[in-house]
Parts: C-alpha cells; structure tokens; sequence
C-alpha cells in the first residue's frame, strides 16, 4: 500500500476498514491523486460495494478538497433558458412571453425590470447598463452625484464604481457641490 500512515488514519476517520483500505489498493487505488480518476462516491461505491455512499462521499471530498457528488444524489441538471426571458429583479419569478418593460410582476407586485435613467447619455431602459452607451446605471438617489461626477470628467466606467465605495462623508461633500450649482 502506497497511502502515507497520515493518510491511511485519515481514511479510517472517514470510516473505512482496515479491509476496505486493502481493497482500495487491490482496486489500483494507492495515492490520494488517484481518487481524481475515480472522479465521485458512486464510482468509489462499485469498486467497493460494500462501502457505505456517506462514507464514500467523505472520502471523496476529502481525496478531492471539494464537495463531492454523494452515490444517492441525482445528478446536476442544467436549465437552459430562451434569450428573451425577464426575471424580476426583486423576486426572481419568470415573466410571462407577452411581458413588456416597466410591467408589474404577477409575483409581487413591484415593477419587474425598473427603467433607469443614464447619467452618461440620458437615455432610458431597463437592467443594469445603458443599452445605449453601456453605462452601469447608478441609483436614483445618487443620479444627480454621477452627473456631477461626469462633468467633472470621471471616466464612464469609474462613476458608478466610485459611488459604491465613497463613504457618507464623501457624498455629503459631493451632494454640498451639486446644491451650489442648483444653487
């Protein structure tokens, strides 16, 4: 047997026997690495049938440092959706096909796809970047910031990165800027 003495206590905390270990290198099963080819618990279960699935799936996860698929769970399954399905943004419910923007949701109520205003080119739309200029929309509250901040020759990109990280302290400062132009 070629498991380290480290790893072999390592896999009778896991809760093989001393039997299951020799079947293991019977099995061609020698290195930890070697848990990589196997690839998950419910392979490990047909090379030892007598192994326990959660006892298998511990294994696995410990050989592989990551969550492996367990011999009783199904498989993952992967959902493709069309292009043009709208989920909304508060409650992530699909929207009907004869959905249009600025509907209210039929899950909660609120407005499924908020129209935003850009700072950048003034256009409207939905999501979260201007399908005009690609602009990251900002929120309303702090549109009046990221034109001030745009006139001040912000880069586009940067506006709404800046306003995430400025504290309340700096938007104060900012909003002081923007009323002695509303003056």
């Amino acid at each position: 047997m070629n498991f380290t003495l480290l790893e072999q206590n390592i896999l009778i905390a896991k809760g093989l026997t001393a039997e299951q270990l020799n079947a293991l290198d019977a099995a061609g099963l020698r290195a930890k690495a070697d848990f990589a080819t196997v690839g998950d618990a419910a392979t490990l279960c047909q090379l030892l049938p007598s192994l326990d699935p959660a006892i298998a799936a511990a294994v696995m996860e410990w050989a592989l440092g990551r969550p492996a698929a367990s011999a009783t769970q199904e498989p993952a399954k992967l959902v493709v959706d069309s292009p043009d399905a709208v989920y909304c943004v508060h409650c992530n419910a699909r929207q009907p096909k004869d959905y249009k923007t600025g509907e209210l949701c039929p899950g909660c109520g609120k407005q499924a796809e908020p129209v935003q205003s850009c700072h950048w080119c003034s256009a409207t739309g939905p999501g979260k970047f201007c399908r005009g200029c690609g602009a990251a929309f900002v929120p309303l509250a702090e549109f009046d910031l990221a034109v001030l901040l745009k006139r001040e020759g912000v880069a586009k990109e940067e506006i709404s990165r800046r306003l995430l990280v400025m504290t309340a302290q700096e938007k104060n400062e900012l909003w002081g800027r923007v009323r002695r132009i509303h003056g």
